[in-house]
């Protein structure tokens, strides 16, 4: 009997994205460690013969210092995604001309650097709102994955502004980040977005843990591995058991911080998390594949998606009211 599908996707989140986020001084130099993770994320992951989604920020790839690297990943066989151009968590706020032209102008350096055409779309920050639903169907796109439903997004919210060195005028353009509690009732498998054109975009949610709602992607394992390596296990086995007896196939969301410390990106070492040396990282990642791939078949989320569509009887949702 095949085994449940379980796709791998990375929020390609450069050093300027995550300073910029955080409200550091700098990020307009976009400074970028990218030299240093891609060659080692690609080193991992060919260790363990997996085949992942990056999603891309455009405005890295119109950096001619960025473009080996970007082309490295697709030439290594990953599937490529489109995570914004100028990757700000306030995207929901635009309008649909500036909308159109944030995903127009990434996709086409994307293309262009990549040589593959994205056709999903993560939103940063998990934004996302209806005109960006309807500008993605318009293009053509498959699908999304920008929504996150947790009852945890203002806890989230309150550790990321207190880690931070935002102005009030910044804390209030990223005032949506990570959600609303609300957004916890989201549907957690994935649904068909169906649009006032009668268009239809597939919604493959991040996965939280069925029932409780709450993340188990690899940033929050790691943290609670610098508890205690065995509670980790036990939030990871709790949330496998709910996916398999829900029979809902994970969505698995990585970041490059999740892979690689501060002793090698020593720019960011004062970040959450960074005090793990990649090493630690690196083995923690491992035994956590190891882990899910005893239960799922590991994919990019091109696989999983061919895989969605093939089997069908997905639920239509309409596209929310701008």
């Amino acid at each position: 009997m095949s085994k449940p599908y379980l796709s791998l996707s990375l929020d390609m989140d450069n050093q300027w994205s995550y300073m910029k986020i955080h409200g550091e001084e700098g990020w307009e130099s976009y400074p970028s460690y990218l030299d240093i993770f891609v060659p080692h994320v690609l080193k991992v992951l060919d260790e363990l013969n997996l085949k992942i989604t990056f999603f891309i920020v455009g405005q890295d790839a119109a950096f001619d210092k960025n473009h080996k690297y970007l082309r490295d990943i697709a030439e290594a066989g990953h599937d490529i995604g489109n995570h914004s151009f100028v990757h700000e968590t306030w995207l929901h706020l635009y309008s649909r001309e500036e909308m159109t032209a944030e995903i127009d102008k990434a996709h086409n350096i994307i293309e262009k650097v990549t040589g593959k055409s994205p056709t999903g779309f993560r939103g940063p920050g998990f934004s996302w709102s209806p005109t960006l639903l309807e500008v993605l169907a318009d293009k053509g796109y498959v699908y999304d994955a920008s929504t996150l439903p947790t009852v945890i997004g203002p806890l989230a919210r309150l550790y990321y502004f207190s880690t931070s060195n935002l102005s009030k005028e910044e804390k209030e353009d990223r005032k949506e980040i990570f959600g609303k509690f609300s957004d916890g009732f989201k549907k957690l498998k994935p649904y068909l977005w169906k649009t006032k054109k009668d268009q239809q975009l597939l919604e493959i949610p991040v996965t939280t843990m069925p029932v409780f709602r709450i993340p188990f992607h690899l940033s929050y394992l790691l943290y609670i591995s610098n508890i205690s390596s065995h509670l980790m296990i036990l939030y990871l086995n709790i949330a496998i058991f709910l996916c398999k007896i829900t029979k809902t196939q994970p969505s698995f969301l990585l970041h490059p911080l999740d892979l690689i410390g501060g002793d090698q990106i020593t720019s960011l070492a004062f970040f959450p998390g960074m005090n793990i040396s990649s090493d630690r990282k690196v083995l923690i990642f491992k035994k956590v594949m190891k882990k899910l791939g005893k239960h799922f078949t590991l994919t990019d989320m091109n696989g999983h998606v061919e895989s969605i569509l093939a089997k069908g009887n997905l639920k239509n949702v309409t596209v929310p009211k701008n």
